[in-house]
């Protein structure tokens, strides 16, 4: 099987797991790289499952080991990153990897895997749009949704860095703009 990649990359928020849960149940030669992290779990998260979550230390010593395709210091002492061992995992089964990560991430993964990797931004309607489902989820506290606020303002100016932009102005619709894009690179 080629080993092709699919990216999906958007502000906090803005629905790229929503799109990614979606694409997984719709395309079977897909499969979930788990991200790793350094912060703490929200909500019903499992480790494992959701993320690989690691102490800060021990995320820094798997970077010093060059355990990481990519990583990145999101917030001070939240690191976010993909195992190699994820890509080994994905692709032994003989599956195609698709990404949930951050646009830095994004566009990181990209830049290594180049023509066999497609990238889609999920881009938020608006930033006042981004807000109320930031403050909807119930996830975040005030201070954790305006520093996701800011970071959005400079991710969306990193979207021309991806293969595509799609719009989520209704999840129905940007699962099925995201699906028909992702079946035409992988066939």
């Amino acid at each position: 099987m080629n080993r092709k990649s699919i990216i999906i990359s958007a502000p906090s928020g803005a629905g790229k797991t929503s799109i990614v849960k979606f694409l997984l149940n719709e395309i079977s030669t897909l499969s979930f790289s788990i991200s790793a992290t350094s912060r703490e779990k929200r909500g019903k998260e499992v480790d494992g499952l959701d993320y690989y979550f690691l102490s800060t230390d021990y995320f820094k010593e798997r970077i010093e080991k060059n355990n990481f395709l990519e990583w990145e210091e999101v917030y001070p002492d939240q690191f976010y990153g993909t195992l190699n061992s994820e890509l080994e995992r994905i692709w032994s089964d003989n599956m195609q990897v698709i990404f949930d990560v951050d646009v830095k991430g994004g566009v990181n993964i990209k830049n290594k895997f180049k023509a066999n990797c497609l990238s889609i931004f999920i881009a938020p309607p608006s930033l006042k749009e981004l807000e109320a489902r930031l403050i909807n989820r119930g996830t975040d506290t005030t201070e954790s949704i305006s520093k996701r606020l800011k970071k959005a303002e400079y991710e969306m100016l990193l979207k021309g860095d991806f293969d595509v932009i799609v719009v989520n102005d209704d999840l129905n619709e940007a699962c099925n703009q995201t699906l028909r894009l992702v079946k035409d690179f992988i066939i």
